[in-house]
C-alpha cells in the first residue's frame, strides 16, 4: 500500500508540530514527551491507514465516511476538538479503497492537519447540525450527501458500497433518498484495523500507562481522609495533562460503601479513615492511546479482614485469567475455562471478562457467558499483538465495599506480555 510519501520523514508530534506549522517560530522551547524519541510517527500514521485500506478492500467496500473523532484519529492523526466532535458532525474524512484521503474540517482550521502525510487534500466541511445550521440543516445535509456522491464516483466508479461508522437520520437519509448508496456499517471494519497494533503504538501505549501509573503514584500519595472522591482524582486528570494527555472516558473513582456496586462515578462523598478507594483510570493519554488500569487502596494502608478478603478474590480471578490466553486461544475456550466468580458475587460481576484496548476500549469484548452463551457471540480468537485487558470487580450483592483490579497486556504466541506495571497491594 504504497500510495504515500511523506514530506517530512523526520517530523515527530509534540515540538515537531509547532516547528512544522510556525516556521518563524523556531527559536521556541518545549519539553520532550515521554518515549518520543523511540516513535517514528509517519510509520504509525500509514500503518493505521493501510490497515483500513486493506480491510475496505478485504470486504469489497468502495470507500469509508468518519466522523467518529477516535476513528478519524486512528486513520489520520488528525485530532480537532475531539469531545465536541463526538456530539457534532462537524468533521470527517472520507478514504477511498484506492487509497484517497480527504479530511472534510470545522471552518478556518485546515491548518492543523494539512501537514500529515496521511491526508492528500484538506476541505471544510458544510455540517448539518442544528447548533450551527438551524434552518439550513435539510439544505447542507443534502449538500453533504451530494458531495459524498461526487467523491464516490471519482474515486470508487465501480464500487457503489460506502461504510459510514456514525451519522444521524437527517444526513443518512438525505444520501439514501438523493442518489444510489449502498451503504454498510464501518465500524466492523474499523475495529477489526484497530485490534493489531504496531511496534509504534505499543510504544505509544507505554508512554500512556507509565502516565496513568505517574498519576496513580501521585494518588495513592495524596489518598487521606477528609479529602473528597473529585480531589483525589483530579490528581490522575493534572498528571495527564502536564504530561500531554488528553481526556478521560470515564470518572470511575469511588470510595468506602460507593464501591459496591461497580460503576458509579466519582462525587464529593469525603473519605472516611480505613474507607476502600477503588478507581479505573480510562485515561486517554499522550499520543491518544488509552492506558486502562484499576487499582484498589485502603486509607491508611491497612485492609481489615473483610476488604482482605475480597482483595485476594480480586487477584486470584486476574491470575486465572491471564494465564489461559495466548495467540490462537478462541474466545469461547477462554470463556469456557475464566475463573468462576463466587455466587454472591455474580449478579454485580463487570460486564465482560476481558476487552480490548487501544485508542480507547475496542474489539475484542469477551462477555460472561450464561449457561449456553448464547448472551454474546463468542467467535473469534485471540491474535499476535493485540492489546487487552484483564480485570475484574468483586463486590457482594448487598455488600459494603467492593475491589475492582484490572491490568493491560500484550498477546503473544507464547502468553500475555504485561504492559502496566504498578504493584499490588501486599496483603499482610
Amino acid at each position: 500500500m504504497g500510495n504515500f510519501t511523506s514530506k517530512f520523514a523526520d517530523r515527530k508530534i509534540g515540538p515537531k508540530f509547532a516547528e512544522v506549522i510556525n516556521q518563524d517560530l523556531g527559536s521556541m522551547q518545549y519539553k520532550p514527551r515521554l518515549y518520543e524519541d523511540e516513535i517514528n510517527f509517519d510509520r504509525l500514521r500509514m500503518y493505521r491507514l493501510n490497515r483500513i485500506i486493506e480491510q475496505l478492500q478485504k470486504h469489497d467496500v468502495g470507500a469509508c465516511v468518519l466522523f467518529d473523532p477516535i476513528n478519524i484519529r486512528y486513520a489520520t492523526d488528525s485530532r480537532n476538538m475531539s469531545m465536541f466532535t463526538m456530539h457534532e458532525l462537524v468533521r470527517f474524512v472520507f478514504i477511498s479503497a484506492g487509497g484517497k484521503v480527504i479530511l472534510f474540517d470545522y471552518p478556518k482550521t485546515g491548518h492543523l492537519s494539512e501537514h500529515l502525510c496521511t491526508i492528500n487534500e484538506v476541505r471544510e466541511t458544510v455540517s448539518w447540525d442544528f447548533f450551527s445550521a438551524n434552518n439550513f440543516v435539510d439544505q447542507n445535509a443534502k449538500q453533504w450527501a451530494g458531495t459524498v456522491h461526487d467523491l464516490m464516483k471519482e474515486y470508487s466508479p465501480d464500487n457503489n458500497r460506502l461504510a459510514i461508522d456514525v451519522s444521524d437520520p437527517v444526513g443518512i437519509q438525505s444520501l439514501l433518498n438523493e442518489f444510489k448508496v449502498d451503504l454498510v456499517n464501518a465500524q466492523k471494519f474499523i475495529e477489526l484495523a484497530r485490534s493489531i497494533k504496531s511496534s509504534d503504538e505499543l510504544i505509544c501505549m507505554k508512554a500512556s500507562i507509565a502516565t496513568a501509573e505517574k498519576g496513580i503514584a501521585l494518588m495513592k500519595d495524596k489518598l487521606q481522609a477528609g479529602m473528597t472522591e473529585e480531589e483525589l482524582w483530579a490528581y490522575l486528570h493534572k498528571v495527564n495533562i502536564e504530561n500531554g494527555g488528553e481526556w478521560f472516558e470515564c470518572r470511575l473513582l469511588v470510595s468506602g460503601p460507593r464501591t459496591n456496586p461497580w460503576l458509579q462515578e466519582c462525587s464529593n462523598r469525603i473519605i472516611e479513615p480505613g474507607d476502600v478507594v477503588a478507581f479505573d483510570t480510562d485515561m486517554v493519554g499522550p499520543y491518544g492511546y488509552c492506558a486502562d488500569i484499576s487499582r484498589t487502596f485502603v486509607e491508611g494502608g491497612v485492609f481489615n479482614d473483610e476488604q482482605r478478603r475480597l482483595y485476594s478474590l480480586a487477584i486470584e480471578h486476574v491470575q486465572h485469567n491471564k494465564e489461559l490466553i495466548k495467540a490462537g486461544t478462541s474466545f469461547r475456550e477462554f470463556a469456557e475455562k475464566a475463573w468462576k466468580l463466587p455466587d454472591n458475587c455474580y449478579d454485580n460481576h463487570y460486564p465482560c471478562i476481558i476487552h480490548g484496548i487501544g485508542l480507547c476500549d475496542e474489539f475484542p469484548y469477551v462477555a460472561y457467558p450464561n449457561e449456553d452463551f448464547s448472551n454474546a457471540d463468542f467467535s473469534g480468537h485471540f491474535e499476535e499483538n493485540m492489546t487487552i485487558c484483564v480485570e475484574t470487580y468483586i463486590g457482594e450483592v448487598g455488600g459494603r465495599e467492593g475491589v475492582k483490579l484490572e491490568d493491560q497486556f500484550r498477546v503473544t504466541p507464547n502468553g500475555l506480555e504485561q504492559l502496566s506495571s504498578f504493584p499490588l497491594e501486599q496483603l499482610t
